[in-house]
């Protein structure tokens, strides 16, 4: 069974770096588990963060602008065109590590046959891994266009503003009913000294469930193009025994 966890949130909340992070804890925990990062994010930030400038994405596969690395096999059935497709534009991080990228996603309305078959091509391709990491667009509802996988941990990274509080409650909302029987919850992201209260305050206002907190790092403010944060990890570190992850089921 494939643990997945949603990191949610408006454009600027941390997201992509959160998710690089993330990953890092994951590797020290689970070292010889597969991983597969699915970039559901419009910017497509997530592969450069890892220096790989992805152009190769599902929308380009739906669209048929795709160019592929080799000929299209013969006597293929189009479902089978789709998943041979889809192995076309993963791209390695590590050994136990792959990428994805969505970009743009259509209606799950479009009943378009490819729709279904694109959704099923990916959920088999999801469920080789031990562990789904989605960096999504802005809610789960984004990302149920692309995909209809049940979501096991669904965070929602907030900054300490009465802005961010209202988004993260709404985010909630949008998302509730794609995250029925998974844990979902808010990541306080970029505190220090002076906002620690308001942003709690600001999460008891709101009715938001907090998962965990992360630091405010003014080096990588100071370095927005390096997204490693030994403060971010250690924060992770620190909450990670609140995300419930099956651990019986993984180590």
């Amino acid at each position: 069974m494939t643990l997945t966890i949603a990191v949610t949130g408006k454009s600027g909340s941390g997201k992509t770096t959160i998710v690089k992070n993330l990953l890092s804890v994951f590797r020290e925990i689970f070292k010889e588990k597969t991983i597969l990062l699915i970039d559901n994010d419009l910017s497509c930030e997530l592969g450069r963060s890892f220096d790989k400038d992805i152009r190769k994405t599902i929308y380009g596969i739906k669209s048929g602008k795709h160019e592929y690395k080799t000929g299209i096999p013969e006597n293929m059935t189009k479902q089978e065109y789709i998943e041979w497709a889809l192995e076309d534009i993963i791209e390695p991080i590590d050994e136990n590590t792959d990428i994805i990228v969505s970009w743009l996603v259509g209606s799950k309305d479009c009943r378009c046959p490819i729709t279904k078959q694109m959704n099923d091509a990916l959920l088999k391709l999801i469920n080789r891994y031990d562990i789904a990491i989605f960096d999504c667009e802005f809610d789960l509802k984004y990302l149920y266009q692309l995909v209809d996988i049940p979501i096991d941990i669904t965070m929602i990274l907030t900054r300490p503003t009465v802005e961010s509080a209202e988004l993260a409650g709404r985010i909630e909302e949008y998302s509730a009913k794609y995250a029925t029987e998974g844990q979902m919850g808010v990541v306080l992201n970029g505190i220090n000294n002076e906002n620690k209260e308001k942003a709690y305050k600001l999460t008891e206002d709101y009715s938001l469930s907090v998962l965990g907190i992360i630091p405010e790092d003014k080096d990588l403010k100071d370095n927005s193009n390096n997204r490693n944060s030994e403060v971010i990890k250690d924060a992770i570190r620190e909450f990670y025994f609140r995300l419930n992850i099956p651990r019986s089921d993984l180590s």
